[in-house]
């Protein structure tokens, strides 16, 4: 009677659905959450908020109210020839119209006569309107406008940097899960290959065997070991890839525990992609409101240079008084005023007209290379869609095939027991088997990962 041990096939279904883990588990939810909350990536993307606000709070900065004053004295050999004093205030508004207030005393024996005012100084208030060139838009609206697409684009780029920190650290995971996986079947591998070989040395010495087969059984432990230190390499490279997305609340790096392993590969049933919803989200995908932000800018410059085309016509009015009570009294252009206009114009407005003709160049350009992104948005989609769609069938194709593996070798091994087979064939049968699970392990991982590249084809991400 044959004393080859004949193991039960139960461990490969173990392989299919997973392993139970003894260990602290990091789920894939779990690490998600700490890369978004702590890797540099994220909070770059915070920062680029910051500088989103930053840009708006600088063009703010060109409507703030500016206060000035002057002081211009001379005294010469006993004389005072002149003694200026000027202080105002300036006050810029979105309409366009600078409001503005001057208090003004000169003295002195050689003072400008139009520079004469009364002893306890001249009060002045009135504005400024471009009439012309910057009545509906100016350097310092333009600025602002430009700065607030600035911040609304930020969001978006905060979108898209978490986007692709999303992808990269799904990818991360599911590879470091099916190293982990894949060790985790080899290693069974081995303890199999050096149980059999026991069993067939022992039956050896008994005398049921030849002696080639002691030399069968051993090869298949070596080549066995070998996948396994292959594997181990694997899972060593990829875990140091893998710790460089965690990293603690004070931005240090963290080195993953020993004893920390990720969820087991499983087959358990897909999550399910709702196809029309991202195809319509591709519409709002970050890339392409980057794009929207930018034309909307290149659009406040054209409206910009498009003033530049008309001549400057700048109107000056200021009431003028002795006393601040006096303002209620004074009619416009009646008394007490000064007023002034100014004009002027190129001839050929060649500069005007080439800056406003590239403008529009740059949005025409802009326009197009963002019809193009759409366009490859929408493939990229509808290939990640596709190849989701194709690994769920490859999985479930090759899920039966797994099963029928292990029937032949179920099979071979029967016949091996009733010396109608070789120990070749069942070895050569139980590496079959070996390598379909490894291949299916691989496949769940990409299909996992495949869903994470699906929905960051549609602009979504954590």
């Amino acid at each position: 009677m044959m004393r080859v041990l004949v193991f039960p096939l139960l461990f490969f279904s173990l392989f299919v659905q997973g392993f139970s883990q003894d260990r602290d588990t990091l789920s894939y939810d779990s690490f998600l959450e700490w890369v978004v909350e702590y890797h540099p990536i994220a909070t770059q993307a915070e920062i680029n908020l910051i500088m989103g606000n930053m840009e708006v709070r600088t063009a703010r900065g060109g409507f703030d109210p500016l206060i000035y004053g002057n002081l211009d004295k001379k005294s010469y050999n006993e004389t005072l020839y002149y003694d200026k004093r000027e202080a105002g205030i300036s006050i810029p508004t979105w309409a366009g119209i600078e409001l503005n207030g001057t208090f003004e005393q000169n003295s002195g024996t050689y003072l400008d006569p139009e520079r004469t005012v009364p002893t306890d100084g001249l009060f002045a208030a009135g504005a400024s309107v471009n009439l012309g060139q910057g009545l509906l838009i100016d350097q310092r609206r333009a600025s602002l406008r430009q700065a607030q697409f600035f911040q609304q684009s930020t969001e978006s780029i905060k979108r898209q940097m978490l986007n692709s920190l999303y992808l990269q650290a799904t990818d991360m995971y599911w590879r470091w899960s099916l190293a982990h996986t894949n060790l985790k079947v080899l290693q069974e591998g081995v303890e199999l290959a050096e149980t059999r070989f026991n069993a067939v040395k022992s039956s050896f010495k008994f005398g049921d065997l030849a002696a080639i087969d002691t030399v069968e059984a051993f090869s298949q432990v070596l080549n066995r070991q070998y996948k396994l230190q292959e594997a181990e390499n694997i899972l060593f490279s990829v875990t140091q890839e893998f710790n460089t997305y965690l990293w603690d609340e004070e931005g240090n790096p963290i080195i993953l525990n020993e004893t920390i392993v990720p969820e087991s590969l499983k087959l358990v049933p897909s999550n399910i992609l709702n196809e029309a919803e991202l195809r319509t989200l591709v519409a709002s995908h970050p890339d392409l409101q980057i794009v929207d932000y930018e034309l909307a800018s290149l659009d406040v410059e054209r409206r910009l240079k498009a003033q530049q085309i008309i001549p400057v016509v700048k109107l000056k009015y200021n009431f003028i008084t002795e006393n601040l009570n006096n303002f209620e009294d004074v009619g416009f252009f009646e008394n007490n005023y000064k007023w002034g206009l100014s004009v002027y114009t190129p001839l050929l407005w060649r500069k005007s007209r080439g800056s406003l003709g590239l403008t529009k160049a740059k949005i025409y350009s802009k326009e197009n290379s963002r019809d193009l992104k759409e366009i490859q948005l929408r493939t990229k989609l509808e290939s990640e869609l596709n190849n989701y769609e194709n690994l769920n069938r490859q999985i479930v194709t090759y899920q039966q095939n797994v099963v029928s593996l292990e029937t032949l070798l179920n099979g071979e091994m029967r016949r091996f027991e009733i010396g109608e087979s070789s120990l070749f064939l069942v070895n050569s049968r139980e590496v079959s088997v070996f390598s379909s699970i490894l291949t299916l392990n691989e496949l769940i991982s990409k299909r996992k990962i495949a869903y994470a590249k699906s929905r960051y084809a549609a602009g979504l991400g954590f």
